[in-house]
């Protein structure tokens, strides 16, 4: 593309060659037919000077055809916008991210707690390779039993104890939801109870409980072991309904891969136009993982 924009002098340079050639064709013409008629230039010569002022115009024509030919390819463009440029570019940008994708950061801060991709396993998209917990964001769900819900609010504080670390060590939080149905009401086959041979049976309904995360540090737990949970149901302030919007564990982790493909794209493009160094990127450095 380079040598496009300087192909574009260099044929505007030949123009005004073969513009001078012409000039110069037709001074001859002209000053030979001013003394033909005395004779001294015979019509021979006449002829050859007719004769060099069309080849002189058949070359300016061809060189203005190639001067049309050439602003064709970069009319109202620049290197950096050029389409073959652009091309090559979104190329690079893929081959880029092909590569830098070989290594897959972990969206979140945790630990593995389940691996199913082994050394040497191919993997297509979408795979699962393993799970992730972040342990220092882990909750509670405690089952209570339906009678016991009566005057639990959200904001209450609760007390928990661990069977794996006995109950000398106490745990802190807060309820800070319920589920919208109990565990059985979502069964794969929940109960009918529609006929009249019916037991009556306690219901038990999930409570969100949230921990205090300087406690989870000191002491972390794993996902599934068994806990006693102890609300404080004094307070009645809180409501029955949640409404914070649920957390979306987002990453940025990913989104560092573009601008780095962009900046070494602008690099290549500034070395190889010839302009210097290439333009700073506005990339900014993204962390390792963000909950």
């Amino acid at each position: 593309v380079r040598g496009l924009f300087a192909n574009d002098n260099q044929y505007q340079a030949q123009v005004a060659v073969r513009q001078s050639d012409l000039s110069r064709a037709q001074d001859d013409l002209r000053r030979r037919m001013t003394v033909a008629k005395t004779g001294a230039v015979s019509q021979e010569e006449i002829s050859h000077a007719r004769d060099a002022v069309k080849s002189a115009q058949a070359a300016l024509d061809a060189a203005g055809q190639q001067l049309a030919s050439n602003r064709a390819l970069t009319a109202n463009t620049t290197i950096p916008n050029h389409p073959n440029v652009q091309a090559a570019a979104a190329k690079v940008r893929d081959a880029y991210l092909a590569n830098a994708r070989n290594t897959l950061p972990a969206p979140v801060t945790g630990y593995v707690a389940k691996r199913s991709v082994q050394v040497g396993q191919r993997v297509s998209p979408g795979t699962p390779l393993m799970a992730i917990v972040p342990l220092n964001a882990v909750w509670v769900d405690a089952n209570f039993k339906e009678v016991q819900l009566k005057h639990m609010r959200i904001g209450q504080p609760v007390k928990l104890t661990a069977d794996v670390y006995g109950s000398s060590l106490a745990f802190h939080g807060k309820v800070v939801g319920f589920s919208a149905g109990t565990g059985s009401a979502f069964s794969l086959l929940p109960a009918q109870n529609a006929t009249g041979n019916w037991i009556k049976v306690v219901q038990r309904l999930p409570v969100r409980i949230a921990l205090d995360p300087q406690e989870l540090e000191k002491h972390p737990l794993r996902i599934g072991l068994s806990m006693q949970a102890d609300v404080n149901i004094k307070s009645d302030n809180g409501g029955e309904l949640g409404n914070a919007p649920n957390t979306v564990y987002q990453t940025s982790v990913f989104d560092k891969y573009g601008d780095e493909a962009d900046a070494e794209i602008a690099r290549i493009i500034a070395k190889n136009a010839g302009t210097g160094a290439a333009p700073k990127a506005n990339a900014q450095p993204a962390t390792a993982a963000s909950n």
